[in-house]
């Protein structure tokens, strides 16, 4: 799964673009795309949607890449590219929270272990299910909550609703997160979607959710 991870590089110097995805490539990632320039990578990313962002800081003008990963979904990792090591340019670069900065000559083994630490962010930020015969990758950013109903568990992303063979309590154990505790024991909730909180219920937005006694304390 590790290998088929989505893979942009953002990068206006070709031979250092090509150098960085034939490197990859070798290495087995599967996914891996190049542009060249802002309007090209802000394309791509909406068409392909990658997870990994290898970004120049400075691509088509100055803080160009910054500006591009502030717009970015946060669940993107990004991973800065740069000849610059100005504190400034740091400091903007940081605010959008990056996995790495790499400076310009790239090295190998610093652009290998970046996308190791970022699959691994990822990894600790994402679960994956089987939906039929597909397994669906669900970003803890986008889950809402999950309820048990008998054998299943319906999972509600902010998109789409899941239903898997599983106990409510093995699932929560898998997503081994902070994020998520119960409000119910049918229920499964993602704390930072709360938006209101009554003495039965948790509110995500317009959805209610029973809160139990038991469990208020969670919240």
């Amino acid at each position: 799964m590790n290998k088929r991870i989505k893979i942009l590089i953002v990068e206006d110097e070709v031979l250092i673009a090509e150098f960085i995805r034939e490197m990859l490539n070798k290495e087995g990632y599967e996914s891996v795309g190049v542009v060249y320039d802002l309007q090209s990578a802000v394309h791509y990313i909406e068409k392909n949607e990658p997870e990994i962002l290898l970004l120049d800081i400075n691509i088509g003008v100055k803080d160009g890449g910054i500006e591009l990963a502030k717009k970015r979904n946060p669940k993107v990792s990004v991973i800065y590219i740069t000849a610059q090591n100005d504190e400034g340019t740091m400091l903007k670069a940081i605010e959008t929270s990056p996995v790495n900065y790499l400076t310009k000559p790239i090295r190998k083994i610093e652009v290998l272990a970046s996308i190791k630490l970022a699959i691994k962010n990822l990894k600790n930020e994402s679960i994956v299910v089987k939906d039929s015969y597909k397994e669906i990758k669900i970003f803890y950013y986008d889950l809402l909550f999950v309820k048990s109903d008998g054998n299943y568990i319906e999972i509600h992303t902010t998109t789409k609703k899941y239903v898997i063979r599983q106990s409510l309590d093995t699932f929560l154990n898998e997503l081994n997160s902070p994020l998520f505790c119960k409000s119910h024991r049918s229920y499964i909730v993602n704390k930072e979607k709360v938006t209101m909180k009554t003495s039965t219920s948790v509110f995500l937005d317009t959805i209610e959710i029973p809160l139990s006694r038991s469990y208020s304390l969670n919240f």
